[in-house]
């Protein structure tokens, strides 16, 4: 009697962004960077990417983006800013945005960390912007330590510029089942994403 064996099918990968071999951004989910580069962090991530971009900030912050600043990292002209005039159309505006799924990335600017409710909502928009077509990603960006309840993975970024080095410190706060780790993030060319070095501790294996 011939015996057939059942091979267990490989586990279907997540489709996400790789941003470097250890960070992978999954789509349909929503993800937060803080800290004071992290639009810095927006951008890296919207150069890897393809297509618009929806930039989401309040009308009453008074600073923008600059163009000429943005140019190290992405095509300014990929980019569509909305700019809310009311605080509770700032959360809205991301979560319809996410659930239309027309923008490969929605980046929601705002200035202090939603709750749970409003990013589990995101999380759902997404999910359904996804079974349209192409997932979409979410990156929400708060100041200081951030603090987004929710959220997939969270990313702090301070600019650790060294003469004419273009260098960053990159920490991954948060992340399902991957522990918190730094590293030294440098531009060596303009769109060429960023290089990154660990930065050893004691718990780093030698």
């Amino acid at each position: 009697m011939s015996t057939h064996l059942l091979g267990r099918k490989p586990a279907r990968e997540v489709p996400g962004i790789d941003l470097h071999p250890q960070i992978r951004l999954q789509l349909a989910r929503v993800h937060e960077a803080c800290g004071p580069a992290r639009r810095s962090f927006a951008m890296w991530l919207a150069g890897q990417m393809q297509g618009p971009v929806l930039w989401i900030a309040p009308a009453w912050e008074p600073g923008q983006l600059n163009p000429d600043g943005m140019m190290a990292f992405a095509d300014p002209a990929r980019f569509i800013f909305v700019r809310p005039t009311r605080s509770e159309d700032l959360l809205w505006c991301v979560e319809e945005a996410l659930r239309n799924a027309a923008m490969p990335l929605v980046v929601g600017d705002l200035p202090g960390a939603p709750g749970l409710t409003p990013v589990r909502r995101m999380h759902l928009a997404a999910e359904q912007g996804g079974a349209m077509g192409r997932a979409p990603l979410g990156m929400l960006l708060t100041p200081g330590d951030g603090g987004a309840q929710g959220v997939e993975t969270r990313w702090h970024m301070a600019a650790n510029h060294q003469a004419e080095a273009r260098r960053w410190t990159l920490t991954r706060r948060r992340a399902r089942a991957l522990p918190p780790v730094s590293w030294h993030a440098t531009q060596t060319k303009p769109r060429a994403g960023l290089h990154l070095q660990q930065i050893a501790t004691e718990d780093t294996p030698v």
